[in-house]
């Protein structure tokens, strides 16, 4: 189809698509043509278009047709309004393809959850309840009585009923972390961890000049005879656990391996530090170690992995009170306290019910997603149908390195096995994170392409790439 352009005048610039008795409907037509012109250069951006009411005379059509082919060519980001001024060829959109991340590990937003409506009316009650110069001001480090109170309801499912002084409230996990090897161990000091463990364990570790030293595990979790053998040889002050849906093996380690561990922990006097974001998403979990050792056992349990990120929130459980203090006192040389308002939030959604009908949307999804990855990397898949991730052992033709780089050329971010790794890596896998990606449509295309990528040897894709 061609179309005429005349010089712009000083108002407008003059242009007539040039319209075929059976060339279709005439508001395609003229999007097209549109179209057709912004290609070859005969309208450039910037350029102002004739009044609909102009352009519907001069085509001898109706002012609907032309309505329809102006919004057909503003949904085709070819043009845009300018108020009273006029319609203009649109700058030409660039169309940024955002990764798909399957990298980082956050709760999957829940259908059936009207979360916009449950944060707004959970900040209006805290608004409406709290005096509004305490949610703006310094608080001593530890959380107020409210928000140890809710910490003892949140721990509840795993523990029962909780003295809510024994509930330390922490701005997340990592910061719970750091504190705990500030407080219980000296520069030098050994921590024992599993050989692929979480990665702000090894990096909060190495900032404060102490020495993570791997313990051979199995598909249960580490080994207790190892853990001994450790304990002998290195004399360590924590041990650290993460035995729900390990962090990145998904492996729940079974009740009898917690209570072996526990015993030698108090046998051998090692502080275990129990990292369990993930035991409320599980599918009938064991009960935490700290319930078989809990004077030998902290129980560090994060809102951020259940409901939502922007809940920097967690809960510590420290029987000792000259423990507790101690934590405390480290924890305020970096972080002095929890952001009230979020605090409050938190307190607010976990007393009122909110956060347990949140947790429970999450679990489903979740859960949902579990089976679309089961299906899509059949053969391949192993794991247990619940958490936020999947620990994904490559072929022998892929290295986790080789294949996190090959998946970012594919625009899929995943995390290699390295990333975990607390001493020489003893593994060829992948984490895949499922949670991420808001829409599940794009979270199925980021695991086909996936999987396509699995099925081809690292050869054939330099070859394509070239």
């Amino acid at each position: 189809m061609s179309q005429l352009k005349t010089i712009q005048d000083e108002h407008m610039t003059i242009w007539l698509p040039r319209l075929l008795p059976h060339g279709g409907p005439r508001f395609l037509q003229i999007a097209d043509a549109l179209q057709a012109a912004v290609a070859d250069g005969s309208l450039t951006p910037g350029d102002r278009l004739p009044p609909q009411r102009h352009l519907a005379a001069q085509l001898d059509v109706d002012l609907t047709t032309i309505t329809r082919a102006y919004d057909e060519a503003r949904r085709r980001n070819l043009l845009e309004g300018r108020g009273a001024r006029g319609t203009y060829v649109a700058a030409p959109k660039v169309e940024l393809t955002a990764i798909l991340d399957l990298s980082m590990n956050t709760p999957p937003p829940p259908d059936g959850v009207a979360f916009d409506d449950m944060l707004k009316q959970g900040l209006s009650q805290v608004l409406m309840r709290a005096d509004n110069e305490l949610l703006m001001t310094y608080h001593l480090g530890g959380g107020s009585d409210s928000d140890r109170q809710a910490g003892a309801k949140w721990l509840a499912p795993m523990f029962g009923h909780l003295d809510s002084r024994q509930v330390v409230v922490c701005p997340g996990a990592q910061a719970a972390i750091a504190a705990l090897i500030l407080a219980l161990t000296e520069p030098g000091d050994v921590i024992l961890a599993e050989p692929t463990s979480y990665p702000g364990l090894r990096a909060a570790a190495t900032q404060f000049g102490r020495h993570v030293i791997a313990v051979e595990a199995d598909k249960h979790g580490m080994l207790p005879e190892m853990l001994e053998q450790a304990c002998s040889q290195h004399k360590p002050r924590l041990a650290y656990l993460n035995p729900t849906l390990q962090n990145p093996t998904a492996i729940t380690m079974p009740e009898r391996r917690r209570k072996e561990l526990a015993s030698i922990a108090q046998r051998c006097n090692v502080r275990i530090v129990e990292d369990d974001p993930y035991w409320l998403l599980a599918d009938a979990p064991p009960p935490p170690v700290a319930t078989f050792a809990p004077e030998q056992v902290v129980y560090i349990s994060t809102l951020s992995k259940c409901l939502t990120p922007g809940l920097r929130v967690a809960f510590v459980l420290i029987r000792d009170p000259y423990e507790r203090e101690r934590f405390l006192v480290a924890l305020r040389s970096f972080a002095l306290m929890v952001a009230p308002l979020t605090a409050a939030l938190a307190t607010q959604w976990i007393l009122d019910g909110s956060a347990d009908g949140l947790l429970a949307g999450v679990r489903k999804e979740a859960r949902l997603r579990h089976r679309m990855a089961r299906d899509i990397l059949a053969g391949r898949y192993s794991g247990a149908g619940d958490g936020l991730h999947v620990w994904l052992e490559l072929p022998a033709y892929w290295n986790s390195s080789q294949l996190a780089h090959a998946a970012a050329s594919y625009g899929i971010a995943v995390t290699p096995a390295e990333a975990f790794a607390t001493g020489s890596v003893s593994v060829n896998a992948i984490r895949i994170s499922l949670g991420s990606i808001k829409d599940r449509g794009r979270l199925q295309a980021g695991l086909q392409r996936l999987s396509h990528l699995l099925a081809r040897r690292p050869e054939s894709f330099s070859a394509a790439v070239v």
